[in-house]
């Protein structure tokens, strides 16, 4: 495989140098297969999500050590029965595999703070700002998985941005781009994976899927993922899954413009405890189905910097304190915008809410509450997963919140080996598509469920390799 097009039936192009590409072009090394990875960032160290990441993999926010038929009902259960049944079969089935073989790539992890964080990766990135993710978590897991690729003959090639696939006769044989320079260069080979990320930076096809004011959406994440897998997938005939959903953490609106409130400083165990409301000083959303489903319905309103989580001294003093990430007393000290005052109706003046809605909504909740009948709120209110309190105790207080938008989770349809579907359900011959350039498993009801990044990119991209070497005649599959 080179820049002038020759064919190497034995190699395959990996277009992304993040977990997911990695992971796949590492795994193909083991299995004897040549792979080079593109990477558009001209970098060493070029930045991309895995960098940032805390570094936990779980399941569906469950332990990966649970058995398989339990990880199965967890993605049920988080995606509202959505998600591809192959896909999370597959993902439940290689959980524990895929980091055990991380572990025999060189990485190294820890257990966290909560239960299912006995898989963290080592050293942990506490605070990724201003370089501080050098060393730690998901750099070192890229530094490793690059060696080890290297190493048996494969190659990551930065500077480089995929543009077309090129199909023949209905198959996959390779890709076109341009180099850093602006200079052109194709590749040929036997299979091509799509790694890339999710679209979630690229601004347009943000508000295409996502929303109607992509600029008020915060980039929670390394602004690399610009969906040109994506685009090249659909010209190339593959089919693509419903793109409305995404990852992503509730933080302060005044994360635009201070860099200390991102990208932690989570609001969402705040709101989730009490209510989220826009301008109008109106409820928009289920609080009690979490941060991922509340950042989604911010996103989806008119004004998505219109919102505010109101919360009283009890909520703020035991939600604000929730965890590692917990916004009491740090977002104050990091300057972040937080009303108090002792009445409703003047945190709403302090605010720019509208009062009398505000205290016919909060009296509405705290009504509901005290009877054990949020259900009936219009939108119904949950408790099965966080508790919803009575907002009684001043001060009480407003902080103005933003959607911070970490990846998307629609893309490229697969099946459970990570081969690229057409329109029709059937695989494209050499095309195949791992980690949050996929549709399918994540975001596709109303629950917008979330199951893992992480995970879901090693476990894709293990299985994207695997089906190529079984499909190249290699013996060599078992992990």
């Amino acid at each position: 495989m080179n820049d002038s097009g020759s064919k190497d039936s034995m190699a395959a192009i990996v277009v992304g140098g993040g977990i997911a590409g990695l992971s796949a072009a590492a795994r193909l090394a083991d299995l004897g297969l040549r792979a080079t990875v593109l990477e558009r960032s001209v970098d060493d160290a070029y930045l991309c999500n895995t960098r940032l990441s805390s570094g936990v993999f779980h399941c569906a926010l469950n332990s990966i050590s649970k058995p398989a038929d339990e990880l199965e009902r967890a993605i049920a259960e988080a995606t509202g029965g959505t998600a591809d049944p192959g896909q999370a079969g597959a993902i439940a089935a290689d959980a524990l595999r895929a980091v055990r073989w991380l572990q025999q790539c060189g990485s190294r992890f820890i257990r966290g703070t909560e239960p299912y964080h006995d898989f963290t990766l080592a050293p942990p990135n506490i605070d990724p700002r201003d370089g501080g993710w050098r060393g730690r978590g998901g750099d070192v897991l890229l530094r490793t998985l690059e060696a080890r690729l290297v190493a048996a003959g494969g190659q990551v090639l930065r500077g480089h941005r995929a543009r077309r696939l090129r199909i023949e006769a209905g198959r996959c044989v390779g890709v076109e781009g341009e180099r850093a320079d602006g200079s052109p260069f194709r590749l040929d080979a036997s299979a091509v994976i799509i790694a890339d990320g999710g679209f979630q930076s690229d601004l347009g096809l943000l508000g295409e899927a996502i929303t109607r004011e992509p600029a008020k959406i915060f980039q929670r994440n390394a602004r690399s993922g610009l969906g040109d897998g994506l685009r090249m997938a659909r010209d190339a005939g593959a089919a693509i899954s419903g793109l409305g959903g995404f990852y992503g953490h509730m933080l302060s609106a005044d994360a635009f413009h201070n860099d200390r409130l991102w990208p932690h400083l989570w609001l969402d165990f705040v709101a989730a405890a009490g209510v989220l409301v826009n301008r109008d000083g109106l409820r928009f959303t289920d609080e009690g189905q979490g941060g991922v489903s509340m950042v989604n319905r911010i996103a989806a309103q008119v004004d998505p910097l219109g919102c505010f989580v109101i919360a009283d001294q009890v909520v703020w003093a035991e939600r604000g304190r929730f965890n590692m990430q917990a916004p009491n007393p740090r977002l104050s000290m990091a300057g972040g915008t937080m009303h108090e005052a002792s009445t409703l109706r003047e945190l709403a003046g302090l605010a720019g809410i509208d009062a009398g809605a505000l205290e016919r909504t909060v009296a509405a909740h705290n009504a509901a509450v005290e009877a054990g009948l949020t259900q009936g709120l219009e939108p119904p209110r949950s408790v099965n997963r966080f508790r919803a309190y009575a907002l009684q105790s001043p001060p009480f207080i407003a902080l103005p919140a933003c959607a911070g938008v970490t990846y998307t989770m629609g893309g490229i349809l697969i099946d459970a080996d990570s081969r690229a579907l057409d329109a029709q359900g059937q695989p494209i011959p050499g095309l195949y598509a791992a980690g949050a350039a996929t549709g399918g498993l994540e975001g596709g009801g109303p629950r917008v469920g979330y199951v893992g990044g992480l995970l879901k990119s090693t476990v894709t991209g293990l299985r994207a390799a695997e089906d190529i070497a079984r499909q190249s005649g290699t013996r060599r599959v078992a992990a």
